[in-house]
Parts: C-alpha cells; sequence; structure tokens
C-alpha cells in the first residue's frame, strides 16, 4: 500500500473518531462534615468570588428520555421530535401550568398513512405512563387540547391504544424534545432496587471571575441503590497526580445522601495545600463537604460528609482560602 493511501487511511479514520457524540430542582440543604484532621492556618486574605450559573441540557443521541419539570404560570412551547416510523410528522405543544393542572395543546402535521387517530401520553419521572387522551387525524394534521394534573412529564405520541409501560420497543411517531434552559429529570428508582438512568446528563456549568469554568456532570443519584455503599471511580490530575482515592456513596431513606472519601499516597501532593471537595447540582448550586489540607507529611486523609441534594456532581479543588465556592483548579473529578 502506497504512503500516500495510508495517511489518507489514517485522516478518514481520525475524523470519525472526532465525530463521538459528549454525553433537576433547587432546595434548600443541609450538610454534615467531619474531617480526620486538626490544622493551624495563619489569618488568610479575604477573596470575593463571582460566579454566573447556567444550565446546559444536552440531549442522547435518540432524545429518548425527556422528563422535564414545568414553570406554573409560564407557557412552555415544546417541539415534537419524529422517529423513523414516520419520519416527516411534526409537531408542537404548548404547555401551561396553572395551579393543579397543566394544559395541553398540540399542533400536529406531516401524519401520513392510514391510521385516523394516535393517542397521547405522558410519562413520568418514574416511567409511569397516563394516556391523556385519542388525538384524531384529519388529512395528515391534528388538533388536540386536554389538561392533566402531572406537573413533571414527557409527551410521547403513539398508534397503540393500551400503552402500560414506555421502553425502547414501544411504537412512538412523536416526543417532547428538550426545551432551551431546562434540565432534564432521570428516571427514578422504585423502592430498594437499582434504578437504571435513562436519558441524559445535564452538566453544570459555572464560571467565577477569571479563574476556569467548571463542567462537572451528575452522578445521577436517583438511580443508586438505597442503602448500599457505591464505590466510585476518581480521575486525578494536576497536583493530586499519583494520589489514590476510595469513593463510596450511599443514598440513604430519608433523603440524605452520604458521601465517604478516603485519600492514599498523599505525600506525592504538594505540602500545605487545601484540598476542597464539593458537590454541584444540575443548576450549578456547589456546596462544600469537606476538605484536606496536606501538611507535606501526612499519606492519608479522610472525608465523611452528607448531604440533602437530590442529584449532585463531585469534584476536588485546590483553594487558597475557605470560601462557599469553587475557585481554584479541578484536580480530581468523581465518575461512576
Amino acid at each position: 500500500m502506497s504512503k500516500r493511501l495510508l495517511c489518507f487511511v489514517g485522516s478518514i479514520a481520525l475524523s470519525f473518531a472526532a465525530a463521538g457524540l459528549a454525553l433537576a430542582q433547587e432546595k434548600q440543604t443541609t450538610t454534615t462534615t467531619t474531617t480526620e484532621q486538626t490544622t493551624t492556618t495563619a489569618t488568610e486574605p479575604t477573596t470575593t468570588t463571582t460566579t454566573t450559573q447556567t444550565t446546559q441540557a444536552v440531549q442522547n443521541a435518540d432524545g429518548s428520555w425527556t422528563v422535564i419539570e414545568y414553570p406554573a404560570d409560564k407557557e412552555v412551547t415544546v417541539s415534537l421530535q419524529p422517529t423513523t416510523l414516520i419520519p416527516g410528522a411534526t409537531g408542537t405543544a404548548k404547555i401551561m401550568r396553572h395551579g393543579n393542572d397543566t394544559m395541553v395543546n398540540l399542533n400536529l402535521t406531516g401524519l401520513t398513512g392510514d391510521v385516523t387517530d394516535y393517542n397521547l401520553y405522558a410519562v413520568d419521572p418514574l416511567g409511569k405512563v397516563t394516556l391523556l387522551g385519542p388525538v384524531p387525524v384529519d388529512n395528515g394534521t391534528a388538533m388536540f387540547n386536554t389538561t392533566t394534573p402531572l406537573n413533571k412529564f414527557m409527551l410521547v405520541l403513539s398508534p397503540e391504544a393500551n400503552l402500560t409501560a414506555f421502553t425502547p420497543e414501544t411504537k412512538v411517531v412523536l416526543r417532547s424534545a428538550v426545551p432551551e434552559g431546562f434540565a432534564v429529570i432521570p428516571l427514578e428508582s422504585h423502592g430498594d432496587r437499582d434504578g437504571a438512568i435513562v436519558g441524559e446528563r445535564v452538566s453544570a456549568t459555572s464560571t467565577a471571575g477569571a479563574t476556569p469554568g467548571y463542567n462537572v456532570p451528575p452522578l445521577n443519584i436517583p438511580g443508586f441503590r438505597q442503602g448500599t455503599d457505591t464505590e466510585m471511580k476518581v480521575n486525578f490530575a494536576g497536583a493530586l497526580e499519583g494520589t489514590r482515592a476510595n469513593v463510596y456513596i450511599k443514598p440513604r431513606k430519608d433523603g440524605a445522601t452520604q458521601i465517604k472519601m478516603r485519600f492514599h499516597e498523599m505525600k506525592e501532593a504538594q505540602g500545605g495545600t487545601r484540598y476542597v471537595v464539593w458537590a454541584v447540582t444540575p443548576d450549578n448550586k456547589f456546596e462544600k463537604l469537606g476538605q484536606v489540607i496536606n501538611t507535606g507529611r501526612r499519606n492519608e486523609a479522610k472525608i465523611d460528609s452528607e448531604t440533602a441534594l437530590k442529584d449532585f456532581g463531585l469534584f476536588v479543588t485546590v483553594e487558597n482560602a475557605d470560601a462557599p465556592s469553587p475557585s481554584g483548579p479541578v484536580v480530581a473529578t468523581i465518575i461512576r
């Protein structure tokens, strides 16, 4: 094979590799934190950090799970995306939540074929399917109005008349997309069993003054098994390169989630440095879970904390002072 041909094939392979895909609610929280250390520090200067909060929704390639929470007294226009069943179908839904009811107004076009009516379903965060009503089709178009007591759901238009579950095998003509600025609510677990997360990971992105931004994916805590420790993985970088850690997360039945972290081989890390563990919610709220101040002679350190946050990502930064939000570089990210 000629050298020119080999270069050509290699460039095509790199192009395909670069095209790979990259893969929700604010509440008051309480935190209890303990650390295995005693630290004496001199008076440190006060720093002020300005944080700009943004939320980004990134859909899966197939957009299969799009449950969101609709705000009260605000009309939301939702695009309805077609599947391979009728690729030319299009539609929108205007959704308004008011009091205990949520109004749904459909406007559909391109419903070609012999079917004269479809069925509109709402799928809630637990995966439960509720029939909102039959949608009659006239010359490929349809309009439909209804109300539901649900405020968190996705819409599914299907030819199936008795749909009891939403699965990859479900025949779907149209399903709701994620409106800009909304975060997807992951499929919740049922009882104490493992919850298989279906849908999108919504990253929280923060820009703090001139410091680097933070882009940490949530761990989808609703899908963890309650009352059981789940061991996590840690990606170290920068000042913590060469350090090891054991991380365990255990959601409890009382609603709190326990986080245990034990660091090993910290002698390789820079002495006199403050390493802070943060939780960040999908809507970009930060919560400090604990910190370790490395004296340069410590080999191990432990953080045992808990949080009432429903879902969060975990990461570690290097900080020069005690602050309510991160401003230093990320040196570790916790992943599942």
